[in-house]
């Protein structure tokens, strides 16, 4: 019951942090969908240090299930990229949706190895 209560608090601070992102004003000719892209790579960048520093400095299982779990859970945005991928296509927006997509992962992934590089060097 402890580790659902870490998570759920975690998910709460995660979620509350992504709707203030929302509030950011980025200009209503935006056709990228620039807020989204940036959590999830904040998102990328969290989880990546919290896993090498877990790691190095022996955290505490229940920590880690509140902020992997939780924070990164309710911060990150799956759900929103593959809604907003597929409403770039269905809009003829087929080569941003392309570029979206592509660059999410492939600096998601970077992310995380830049993280584990600079954390254990």
């Amino acid at each position: 019951m402890m580790n659902c209560l870490a998570v759920g608090l975690g998910g709460f601070a995660g979620a509350v942090l992504r709707y203030l992102i929302g509030l950011i004003p980025t200009g209503e000719t935006m056709i990228f969908p620039v807020k989204t892209f940036c959590i999830n790579v904040i998102g990328c960048i969290v989880i990546g240090a919290i896993t090498v520093l877990a790691a190095k400095l022996s955290v505490p299982p229940r920590m880690i299930l509140f902020l992997k779990v939780g924070v990164c859970g309710g911060f990150t945005t799956f759900s929103t990229f593959a809604l907003e991928s597929s409403d770039l296509i269905r809009d003829g927006h087929m080569g941003i949706a392309l570029c979206y997509v592509l660059l999410s992962v492939l600096i998601g992934v970077l992310a995380i190895f830049a993280v584990e590089y600079l954390t254990i060097r």
